[in-house]
């Protein structure tokens, strides 16, 4: 795990190798184990590699072939011709040696590569290529993954397990070729001007670069603003500046970019009909896929703990481990003698999930660690919190997750496990009911429309859903008027509160205004392929990779194996939502495994926090933000608008009035942060 740069220079050289050292510092706290770099004559290959500051002594004297010859301040790049660049900052996990050092080559020197992730199976992957002939210098799965390029080309990717974004030089082509995992849990941006090119694992990194060029991208603020979407594909909110999105491949040969997308998730589009012998066959399935998933996750030469809230996906997880620790299936030494984990709590009944918390401990006796967060201490650091995230973000739910990471830290477990991706697997969010009754309806199963509508209402109590859920299915057919009103008063939750009180600027407004019509799915299984693919569980894994790499910490998702989400995708409809139950799959197959009090909870909090009480503590300190003479979101927000609005929405509280002050703040913070 770490952070890794580079860039390309069209002009043949680079001219101050300090500016790459400068580029590599900016993300240190994603790695401070280690420091490497090289510079390449991509025109003769001629190299040099060097270290920095945070270099071992260890790695200095080694004698790999990617060990550094000197240090990066003393290199001087326009003598040597170097145009292409790759620097590196390490967070040791997997083989601690100086044998992990980046940049690495193979055997020859004719590959390079900068790398950040893990390949969980490269132990298997290591004995397959043994067994074709190869021979292997380091325990390191960056050794793994230059190996397999060799032996296959791009095709290795299909082989991995794990979570990646890389960079490799392969000067037998003349190509840097790139790529980013199946679903973009590790990060990969890019700015590309048509002649010079960058990369980075944070967007910070490559504004330090000269000849990147950014501002503010319009496009995706007024989705943000006006929908609450903090993901696009590969679009950021730096104009320019873009994400390799999972699942893709980049390739930039003889100044010409190219894309190639080597990853599709297939699913099936059925409802399915419901059969118990048919769930016990699934469920066994899923139980052993997740067990493997889990498995192999806890590989590591650092100690493992993990999140747990008190839902079902962490206290999966967690039991799961703990299940394994008692079968022999993992290593005392990775996890020590009790399991560790880190939750978030509050004295707040409201979301506070300390009752859930210790059903867990007591079932597991895992050595639990809380954390308070307070209103108080969120705004002493949301100047922190905003430059680390680097874009505008849903929530203050993020700021429970950065304590985490931060309490982690503090109690020396550098890697956690956590269950970011199973509300997308498996529909674990109440308004996926809407999705999967439309397509009950539409499938003609009106009997089984009728049974979950009466056991969803019964189970959630949400009278919105229950007086309006009925439209949603015949969405498509309704008046235009009619499906505007819809979207914005019930389905969105009210979420245009700028827009209909001019709280956003109304040039903006109208310039992007025909755009906001996001769409209403009718079929279960679309709604959780996009949730997965495209927008929100790219946002979820964005938030837990900044929070995490802030405090140097590296996070695995169990749910998010592609054994796991494909085995999932392949099912019906009908075991993901039943009896008015979301994850049904998943309850039924951790009977057993985790606390029943757990297993068929109702409500649902994530890293929920009292995010109306905190805004209102903070009431003049907001205040100030928008009445501030150099009110930096102008182009977007009528910041006198919010003003006049401020008390109305911090009195109203709730997810309506909370978001109408959230969005606007976060931006102007994070205009002021990032464009200082």
């Amino acid at each position: 795990m770490c952070g890794i740069v580079g860039c390309l220079d069209s002009k043949g050289t680079l001219a101050d190798a300090n500016i790459l050292c400068r580029v590599t510092d900016s993300i240190k706290h994603r790695g401070p184990d280690d420091e490497g770099y090289i510079l390449i004559n991509t025109r003769n290959n001629a190299h040099i590699t060097a270290g920095g500051k945070d270099t071992p002594d260890a790695v200095r004297v080694s004698k790999y072939p990617y060990s550094p010859q000197c240090e990066i301040q003393s290199v001087d790049a326009g003598a040597g011709g170097f145009n292409l660049a790759f620097g590196y900052r390490r967070l040791s996990i997997v083989d601690l040696s100086p044998a992990g050092h980046q940049p690495m080559c193979n055997s020859n020197g004719s590959l390079w590569i900068v790398y950040n992730g893990e390949i969980y199976n490269h132990i298997e992957l290591r004995e397959e290529l043994k067994s074709r002939g190869r021979s292997f210098a380091t325990q390191s799965d960056t050794e793994v993954i230059l190996q397999a390029y060799e032996e296959w080309g791009r095709n290795c990717l299909g082989k991995f397990n794990g979570m990646w974004a890389f960079a490799l030089w392969d000067n037998r082509k003349s190509e840097l070729f790139c790529s980013r995992d199946r679903f973009g849990v590790k990060p990969f941006y890019y700015y590309w001007n048509g002649t010079d090119f960058a990369f980075a694992s944070e967007i910070k990194a490559l504004l330090q670069f000269p000849f990147v060029k950014t501002g503010p991208e319009d496009r995706t603020i007024y989705k943000y603003l006006a929908i609450g979407r903090s993901e696009g594909r590969a679009d950021t909110f730096f104009r320019d500046i873009k994400q390799l999105e999972p699942g893709c491949n980049l390739i930039l040969s003889k100044g010409r970019l190219q894309f190639e997308k080597y990853y599709n998730l297939a699913y099936t589009r059925k409802a399915g009909h419901f059969d118990d012998k048919a769930l016990g066959d699934y469920a066994d399935r899923f139980s052993d896929i997740f067990k493997s998933a889990v498995s192999i996750r806890l590989r590591s030469d650092v100690p493992v703990g993990s999140c747990l809230s008190g839902g079902i996906d962490s206290s999966a997880i967690v039991c799961m481990i703990n299940m394994l620790i008692e079968s022999g299936g993992c290593s005392r030494q990775v996890i020590g003698e009790r399991q560790k984990t880190v939750s978030a709590c509050y004295e707040s009944s409201s979301c506070d999930e300390r009752p859930y918390i210790q059903e867990v401990v007591r079932a597991t006796g895992v050595d639990s660690h809380c954390v308070f967060p307070s209103g108080e201490k969120f705004w002493q650091e949301i100047e922190d919190l905003i430059w680390h995230q680097e874009e505008p973000f849903a929530s203050t739910s993020v700021y429970a997750q950065w304590n985490v990471m931060r309490l982690a830290r503090e109690i020396g477990v550098p890697v956690l496990l956590d269950g970011q991706g199973a509300d997308e697997l498996l529909a674990g969010y109440p308004t996926y009911f809407n999705a999967y009754l439309a397509q009950l309806l539409y499938a003609g199963q009106l009997a089984e429309y009728r049974r979950e509508s009466t056991l969803i209402r019964r189970n959630i109590q949400n009278p919105v859903f229950s007086s309006f859920s009925f439209l949603l299915p015949l969405f498509n057919v309704l008046p235009a008027s009619l499906r505007k009103w819809l979207l914005g008063s019930v389905i969105r939750g009210r979420v245009l509160n700028m827009q209909d009180t001019g709280m956003m600027n109304s040039a903006f407004r109208v310039k992007y205004g025909s755009e906001d019509q996001p769409k209403v799915e009718t079929n279960l299984q679309t709604a959780l392929w996009t949730s997965e693919m495209e927008y929100g569980l790219k946002e979820l894994l964005r938030y837990e990779d900044r929070n995490s790499m802030a405090f140097s910490i590296e996070t695995r998702t169990p749910f998010v194996d592609y054994r796991l989400v494909e085995y999932a995708f392949s099912l019906p409809a009908c075991y993901k939502i039943h009896d008015g139950w979301t994850k049904y799959l998943l309850r039924v197959s951790t009977e057993g495994l985790v606390p029943e009090v757990i297993r068929w909870r109702k409500d649902k909090l994530g890293f929920s926090t009292p995010e109306a009480a905190w805004m209102r503590l903070n009431r003049d300190s907001i205040r100030e933000v928008f009445a501030s003479n150099n009110f930096r979101a102008a182009t977007y927000l009528n910041n006198k608008k919010i003003l006049e609005n401020l008390d109305r929405h911090l009195d109203k509280g709730g997810t309506d009035g909370v978001s109408a002050v959230w969005k606007p703040l976060n931006l102007e913070l994070w205009m002021r942060k990032m464009f200082s």
